[in-house]
């Protein structure tokens, strides 16, 4: 079998996940006789896996399969993807641009789904009282960001659009923690985030807006897993991707009560997660062709700014 078999072999399997009723509640199986199992989930400080951790219902479900849930919490997605390179996590959400950092490393991760377009939920923010008040005052300007995160491709983008290059900026690379730390200092002069802490520094710094994402990217969440992991595990992952799919369709209709939620498993004031909640988008859909090409164009950027160290297909990683 060649290789392009073996991935289009690997693709059907992954796609029979969300073709033969992944959104329904699993049949009875061998799995139920298994000896006890660990699903490790790496999440970030907000969204459906945290949601779904605080509701607990995804341990209800596999505890009749004697499959046990353990929770790891990441600061921003590349890291997270790191956890899943080496093993210390099965599966995991990140924005668009970690997978693509993560495949040009050579990790062996396959996208499992994603959640529809949210650009309004990460954002390009500067003191209230900046006299940056376009794109293109940027020039020139200290800006901070979590190198290989979400907000990269938005930064790319929004240079693009406002006629800059991206040597026209002094990138600097930190965490959000520490991102934000210098944003209040005012040793940077604008930061690139996402929700929640984009809405933190709405409400709590008094943080202007520059620009979102609202016609520069899409801003797609994905869940990924190790390949390993899903081959070998692929009913745990139709399971969990179901129990995403419910809380999902539970959190769009209840807003106040995932702010609630939300706010107790993030430390977060209610009043910053409600805001950040009116931005995002629900409903888990599997991987199609049109959302591969957006990640393709995500990567060739990368590739062609040089911050990643070699070209990539992301369908190879399908």
């Amino acid at each position: 079998m060649s290789i392009e078999q073996k991935r289009a072999a690997r693709r059907h399997t992954l796609g029979l996940l969300f073709a033969a009723g992944v959104f329904a509640a699993g049949a009875p199986s061998a799995a139920n006789a298994q000896a006890k199992q660990e699903v490790r989930i790496g999440y970030q400080k907000y969204g459906t896996l945290t949601l779904l951790k605080g509701r607990g219902t995804l341990e209800q479900r596999l505890a009749a399969k004697n499959v046990t849930v353990k929770w790891t919490e990441f600061p921003a997605g590349p890291v997270l993807l790191e956890g899943l390179n080496v093993g210390s996590i099965d599966f995991g959400t990140v924005g668009e641009a970690p997978p693509i950092f993560a495949q040009a490393a050579g990790a062996n991760l396959v996208y499992i789904g994603n959640e529809p377009p949210s650009p309004s939920s990460e954002a390009i923010v500067v003191p209230k009282d900046s006299k940056i008040r376009s794109l293109a005052d940027l020039k020139g300007k200290k800006v901070v960001l979590n190198k290989g995160s979400n907000v990269h491709y938005l930064l790319v983008k929004a240079l693009e659009k406002a006629g800059l290059a991206y040597k026209d900026i002094e990138a600097i690379y930190l965490p959000p923690a520490d991102a934000r730390a210098a944003f209040e200092r005012g040793s940077v002069d604008a930061w690139v985030i996402w929700d929640p802490f984009l809405a933190a520094a709405e409400k709590q710094l008094g943080a202007r807006v520059l620009a979102d994402g609202k016609g520069l990217v899409a801003n797609h969440q994905f869940y990924l897993a190790s390949r390993s992991y899903a081959e070998k595990n692929p009913e745990i992952v139709r399971i969990v991707l179901d129990e995403i799919a419910k809380v999902d369709a539970w959190g769009e209709k209840n807003q106040k009560e995932v702010a609630v939620i939300l706010a107790a498993q993030t430390g977060l004031a209610v009043d910053v997660v409600a805001l950040a909640a009116t931005r995002y988008a629900y409903g888990v859909k599997p991987i199609n062709a049109a959302v591969i090409e957006q990640q393709q164009k995500v990567a060739d950027a990368f590739s062609n700014l040089k911050l990643i160290p070699k070209a990539i297909v992301v369908k190879e990683a399908l």
